[in-house]
């Protein structure tokens, strides 16, 4: 059978086991979401994403605030730094592909994974936008570096601009106002890009930028490829930033995506893409403080001390060693950035972080399409998410799918689609002074 018929079996035996999966489910966010019991079967719930232009539509935002459009036809935009002038810097590309099928269901993920991205090819390349008067308006576009590897996390230490292409970190030399890259990338260290099942490498940096913080997927669901692959996989690294030497931070953490360090505590936070195929309700996808030397889990074990027994061969002590996450973002909602916000932002939105959420493909009834705000007091999470961004989906199309989030201080939330290949741009509504009036006297 040749693979496009095969393909196509596949699918129709998908549908039809989908539809026995559970849509139903209680709010999943918070410290201590709800578990339902694990459901397993041949093939888990999918729903594609069925992609559409946005047309007149526009993304919804709070009241008080409004969204535009700074920057389209980009080349899959993932994820962006605000630089100190303003200029916004955003990574393009489109890594992974490589990894080779080992199940039937690794097929039938793939089509309807691939049915919800963007058809255009990934960039390879870092775009700098720049509002040259401040209204709002980014007129400059150029490329400041390109023939690069599915760049995605950013990071400026000083006068060194870091960058996590798919299969290893870099640096170029930059100074203020520079639109383009004075020379080639400098080779800081390699990251692990064999298979690159999970590809995207997210950054960090330490406020003293001594340390790059470099987030790195594992290379299965719960480690069907054997662990092996899996070697310095699923863990935070830290990485000196002068001498390029790695140690591992944190481990057990499924997929990493985006991490940020939280203003005032130096803390490093991330988001994280939690195991499939247990239910339409697990596993929550989540916000978590990562402590230095932390396990968190994957793969014999999820939010805290559950065992998944799926995993051969099993470590039974691994599931004691597990730390439990701070925040449950809710199951499927395949959180891809992450920041934390800044008093200009205003209002309720100004103590909490932001959180991009990709969106759901293995469910029924689809969740996350939108970015949220989680409120933060006394430096944790304080309550459930907020919508910030949303309107993504509607009359059964998908206009967009939210990635990277980055706070520009000044008050704006800068948002990279991947999917319209689109940088919106989120800011308060300023309210115009009132005209003064001279006196006679």
């Amino acid at each position: 059978m040749s693979r496009r018929p095969a393909v196509l079996a596949l699918l129709a035996t998908a549908t039809l086991l989908s539809a026995c999966g559970s849509a139903s489910g209680s709010e999943q966010y918070g410290p201590n979401p709800e578990l339902p019991k694990p459901e397993r079967g041949l093939i888990p719930p999918m729903t594609i994403a069925d992609p559409a232009g946005w047309g007149d539509r526009r993304p919804t935002v709070p009241q008080g605030y409004q969204v535009t459009a700074i920057a389209t036809d980009m080349k899959i935009p993932r994820q962006s730094l605000v630089l100190p002038n303003g200029d916004i810097l955003v990574a393009e590309g489109k890594g992974g592909g490589d990894a080779p099928i080992v199940r039937p269901k690794d097929l039938i993920a793939g089509y309807f994974k691939k049915k919800g991205t963007s058809s255009v090819k990934g960039g390879d390349r870092l775009t700098l936008l720049r509002d040259a008067n401040g209204d709002g308006t980014y007129e400059g576009r150029t490329v400041f570096a390109e023939k690069l590897n599915a760049p995605y996390g950013l990071a400026l230490v000083g006068n060194r601009l870091f960058v996590a292409n798919q299969d290893s970190l870099v640096r170029f030399d930059y100074a203020p106002g520079q639109t383009r890259a004075s020379g080639p990338p400098v080779l800081v260290t390699k990251l692990p890009a064999e298979i690159n099942h999970h590809w995207t490498k997210s950054l960090a940096a330490s406020p003293d930028g001594r340390s790059l913080f470099v987030g790195i997927g594992s290379n299965s669901n719960i480690g069907e490829r054997g662990m092996a692959a899996e070697e310095e996989r699923a863990m935070v690294w830290q990485v000196d930033a002068e001498t390029g030497a790695t140690r591992r931070f944190a481990t057990g953490i499924r997929n990493p995506t985006a991490l940020t360090i939280q203003p005032g505590t130096n803390q490093l936070w991330a988001v994280v893409n939690e195991r499939d195929e247990l239910g339409s309700n697990l596993v929550p996808d989540y916000l978590t403080s990562v402590r230095p030397g932390a396990f968190y889990g994957w793969p014999y074990a999820y939010w805290g001390a559950n065992p998944d027994r799926r995993v051969q061969p099993f470590r039974e002590e691994m599931v004691g060693r597990t730390v439990r996450p701070d925040y449950s973002l809710g199951s499927h909602m395949a959180p891809l950035g992450v920041a934390f916000s800044s008093a200009a932002m205003g209002g309720q939105f100004a103590d909490g972080a932001f959180v991009g959420l990709h969106g759901s493909w293995n469910r029924e009834q689809p969740v996350g399409y939108k970015v949220v705000f989680v409120p933060f007091r006394g430096g944790s999470p304080a309550g459930p998410p907020v919508d910030f961004l949303a309107g993504f989906q509607g009359d059964g199309k998908t206009f967009g799918r939210p990635v990277g989030v980055t706070v520009d201080p000044r008050g704006a939330l800068i948002v990279a689609d991947d999917l319209s290949n689109t940088v919106w741009r989120v800011t308060p509504v300023r309210q115009a002074a009132p005209a003064r009036v001279a006196s006679a006297g």
